[in-house]
């Protein structure tokens, strides 16, 4: 089968199209003939060695797919052949083929194209843990989205609007702010030209009941100064690069909360909650409340450019690869 292969760390550029050997269908997996893989921030640092996560070589990228079902596993009674399914893999989705564990794989809707069901999984999965079982968003609240131009910001503004949020949308572009109003968001900030903090402080009474963070560094710190009382900072990842530390006192002073959110935990540890979260994901969808927004395509062959193209910020929304037919 082709697959995008990574033989040793290095920059996107270094990645190759070659041929690898089908995977083998363990006992508790699900083969998938992949059409579709969602690319995602955690793919630009696992090909440089940056991620928690360092697969042996040689691996190949990718860690959300869609496709159909070639085979079921011997202990596997929940799929079977020719089922439409998503999954997140952690690697291996750059490839023609991948095996996942069972708890991993979804039935999508009918109505759910495969692009959209690529684009799903850990945008949403992420998003939704955070917002309802680690912040607790209630409606009414206000909830600050930073990098809210890029899948998983515009995830975030989707569902904090659908749980019933005043959404304010941060990033650092017009197009990325475009397209969080367009989804939803009712104030904007461009935190390449305006004070975030001082932003937050016009538009709100006294700052903001949640954040949800992916980008850290700068925005971050500036994003802790913006919470009001009682509120709630998610900390999703570091897109900046730089990882920031929180002076304690900050917290103390206005009672707020630093809430670790580490998805791909949680889904291993929890399964069953999770599939109960995705059931939820799928209702807003069908609800027409939630749309992953597919800002680039690439075919296989150009997975390494569209990994460059994230780490250097140029795309708006989710990028998807085209695997299969």
């Amino acid at each position: 089968m082709k697959a995008i292969l990574c033989h040793a760390y290095g920059p996107p550029s270094d990645l190759v199209l070659g041929e690898a050997a089908s995977p083998a269908t363990t006992p508790g997996g699900v083969k998938i003939a992949v059409k579709r893989a969602g690319l995602n921030f955690p793919d630009v640092l696992i090909v440089q060695g940056k991620y928690q996560a360092k697969p042996a070589f040689p691996f190949s990228p990718g860690a959300e797919v869609a496709g159909v079902v070639v085979e079921a596993g011997a202990q596997v009674s929940a799929f079977k052949a020719g089922d439409r399914v998503m999954a997140t893999c952690g690697t291996g989705g750059f490839a023609e083929e991948v095996v996942v564990a069972a708890e991993a794989v979804f039935k999508i809707p009918e109505s759910m194209s495969f692009d959209e069901a690529a684009a799903l999984p850990l945008t949403y999965g992420t998003t939704y843990h955070a917002l309802v079982d680690r912040a607790a968003l209630r409606p009414g609240e206000t909830l600050l989205v930073t990098g809210a131009g890029g899948g998983v910001g515009l995830a975030a503004v989707q569902l904090g609007v659908a749980l019933g949020a005043t959404v304010i949308a941060a990033a650092g572009s017009a197009a990325k702010l475009d397209a969080a109003t367009a989804s939803g968001a009712t104030h904007r900030i461009d935190y390449a030209t305006e004070n975030l903090a001082e932003r937050v402080k016009a538009l709100t009474r006294d700052g903001v009941d949640v954040v949800y963070d992916a980008v850290g560094g700068d925005v971050f710190d500036a994003a802790v100064r913006a919470l009001a009382w009682g509120g709630r900072i998610l900390i999703i990842g570091f897109a900046s690069g730089r990882i920031p530390e929180i002076p304690a006192n900050r917290l103390l002073l206005k009672s707020t909360s630093a809430v670790g959110v580490f998805w791909g935990a949680f889904a291993g540890r929890e399964p069953a909650a999770n599939r109960a979260n995705f059931e939820r994901l799928f209702e807003l969808y069908a609800a027409g409340k939630i749309e992953p927004k597919i800002g680039a395509t690439y075919p296989l062959d150009e997975a390494a450019k569209a990994i460059a193209d994230l780490e250097a910020r140029g795309i708006v929304g989710k990028a998807v690869i085209r695997v299969g037919d």
